[in-house]
């Protein structure tokens, strides 16, 4: 596969996490359907059911898509939007984390296990206690300890679940309180519960404030990534309204974070979400556009490009549309 361009054609994909499991690369993506549903804050149009999982044996490799590997019609809890996936292995399971809306309309995070990379995946029958919102993202650091990030605004419901309960109408977060951050909760063993209540983590500026609810910039929106880079923790995420995927800097898996910059400009389409991969010493971000569709916000395509650090650790901002 070429860098920059879409990953397949034949369906819409987006969201991608990608993972290197038996040194192959798997991306697991959220699969947008078209329709003409309404486009609106809540992210109604985007009415995703199932997901497909990509592989590849590697980057010059065609990518194949491995069919449908978990739908919502075998779910119990599940009434609708089957939004941006993540994948880790553990001890041989591969452990495919989702969020969904319930019966009543709340997102949450569920969780299926398969003995394959691409599936199929068998779903626990209840989501994941604790869970809320959207985008979750797992960590297993090295010393064996997994964590999970999640948390998206608006259509993600994440300010709704300030004070740990769902508040269906909150009070708007004024522009120069501090922003809301994304939550990482510990799993247990089992890699299917939570073994504590989910924290907020802390995002800081460059005078170690926590970044403003204003600051639309550099504020955390959506869609958090973490991977590690000579022993820091990098917590990429995705700024919404801006278009810009930045990163913040810490020395633990809860943080807090320092802000950093971007690593990618705005890309075709209203947002973007992405992932980050170290692929046989080299580093990949794989992200996602509306260029397949000529710029239709629910139907997307994943794309990959390398990433570059300088020698402070720092990253390289990309330019999407350039080499």
């Amino acid at each position: 596969m070429k860098q920059n361009e879409p990953l397949v054609t034949h369906i819409y994909t987006a969201d991608p996490s990608a993972h290197v499991f038996d040194g192959k690369i798997y991306v697991y993506p959220s699969h947008d359907l078209e329709h003409d549903g309404e486009d609106n804050d809540d992210g109604d149009e985007y009415q995703m059911e199932d997901y497909h999982i990509l592989s590849m044996d590697d980057l010059d490799s065609p990518c194949v898509d491995n069919g449908e590997a978990l739908n919502m019609r075998d779910i119990p809890w599940v009434s609708k939007q089957m939004w941006a996936p993540d994948c880790v292995c553990k001890d041989g399971v591969y452990y495919l984390y989702f969020p969904a809306r319930d019966m009543d309309g709340r997102f949450h995070l569920g969780v299926a296990t398969s003995d394959s990379p691409v599936g199929p995946f068998k779903p626990e029958p209840d989501y994941i206690k604790g869970s809320f919102s959207i985008d979750p993202a797992v960590l297993i650091d090295d010393d064996g300890e997994a964590y999970c990030y999640f948390g998206g605004l608006w259509g993600g419901q994440l300010e709704k679940w300030q004070t740990g309960e769902f508040i269906a109408d909150p009070a708007p977060i004024p522009a120069d309180a501090a922003a809301l951050g994304p939550r990482v909760a510990k799993l247990n063993p089992d890699m299917k519960s939570f073994a504590e209540d989910p924290k907020q983590i802390v995002i800081l500026d460059e005078n170690g404030e926590p970044i403003k609810a204003g600051d639309e910039d550099r504020r955390y929106f959506e869609g958090p990534w973490m991977h590690k880079y000579n022993g820091k923790y990098y917590l990429s995420y995705s700024t919404g309204t801006t278009h810009y995927l930045v990163y913040a800097v810490g020395d633990a898996p809860e943080g807090p974070f320092t802000y950093k910059g971007r690593i990618l400009e705005p890309v075709i389409g209203w947002t973007t979400h992405h992932s980050i991969v170290e692929y046989k010493g080299k580093w990949y971000l794989f992200y996602h556009d509306s260029s397949l569709s000529g710029g239709i916000n629910h139907r997307r395509c994943v794309k990959y490009r390398e990433l570059k650090y300088n020698p402070d650790g720092t990253i390289i901002t990309m330019k999407p549309y350039e080499d």
